[in-house]
């Protein structure tokens, strides 16, 4: 019989899956919970395991139909190679099995299985770049060392902008005016918040921050200008290595391309598919080597 088709994106919002038979029909996509195995190995192993289950379900399929099916798993925090030891453990039950991380896919995704590359912008930030043979990885280190062009780092800055703008540190404008206005005017609550804030919660701020630059505010447009400029020197190495195509993907990739130099934006291209198709592409791609 047919092998099928098994892929997983699992992120730290949410893993998804979808099933699709050789010809790539699909059978079935599932849904579940966090699944970064950095920060919550188990837990994530658990939603995975879920989600899979769920698309078995779904698709009416016998437990025996695992025996046939190749799983490509794209996983944030697999690059750290801790984890990556600690997941050679899990053994589902398939035919065969193969792990990436999340960003890896979604270049295989992005670019149909073709050279190219992904930057990866939304609360934080990772790259990857496919020359045909081989990913390469860029940062997706985490909020607290890497992140470059993320929207929690973003965030970071305007907060911090803000309260030297409180201090008539630096000039104020509009922005940072309405920032500490939505902390009661007091750097003590807004330094209360911090000691708890996670990246989602210093991105929440992102949207206003671009609104603020459309309008003209002296800050926001600064602002903003950074972050492009970060994302600037993350891409570029990712260009060197993927024949030039980038795709940009996450909740920044849309707002921020009108800010990039025009030698950068000139080369972004349009994804051609999600996540989940690099890892059906990929596992379809394993499928070829296996013995019949």
């Amino acid at each position: 019989m047919q092998s099928l088709m098994l892929g997983i994106d699992g992120g730290g919002t949410h893993c998804r899956g979808r099933l699709t038979d050789s010809a790539g029909r699909l059978l079935a996509e599932a849904k579940g919970g966090p699944a970064n195995v950095w920060s919550q190995f188990d837990a994530a192993i658990v939603a995975i395991e879920q989600v899979i289950d769920d698309l078995f379900a779904q698709a009416n399929l016998p437990a025996e139909a695992r025996d046939r099916t190749v799983i490509v798993a794209g996983l944030a925090g697999a690059n750290v190679a801790s984890v990556q030891t600690r997941l050679a453990s899990w053994q589902p039950r398939c035919q065969a099995r193969y792990l990436f991380t999340d960003v890896e896919i979604a270049c295989a995704g992005a670019h149909a299985g073709a050279p190219g590359a992904v930057f990866i912008i939304g609360t934080g930030s990772q790259g990857a770049a496919w020359d045909g043979a081989h990913f390469t990885l860029l940062g997706g280190w985490g909020f607290a060392l890497s992140d470059a062009g993320s929207g929690a780092i973003l965030g970071q800055r305007a907060l911090r902008l803000a309260l030297l703008a409180h201090e008539e540190i630096v000039p104020g404008s509009a922005l940072t005016q309405r920032i500490m206005a939505s902390y009661q005017n007091s750097p003590e609550q807004l330094l209360i918040w911090s000691k708890q804030a996670t990246p989602a919660d210093w991105g929440r701020v992102v949207p206003e921050v671009f609104a603020a630059a459309q309008q003209g505010d002296v800050h926001g447009i600064a602002l903003v200008q950074q972050c492009a400029a970060d994302i600037v020197q993350m891409v570029q190495p990712l260009l060197a290595r993927s024949h030039g195509k980038l795709a940009l993907m996450g909740g920044l990739a849309e707002p921020i391309q009108a800010w990039l130099p025009a030698d950068i934006a000139a080369l972004l291209v349009l994804p051609q598919g999600d996540a989940l198709s690099g890892a059906l592409r990929l596992a379809t791609q394993f499928s070829l080597t296996l013995p019949a």
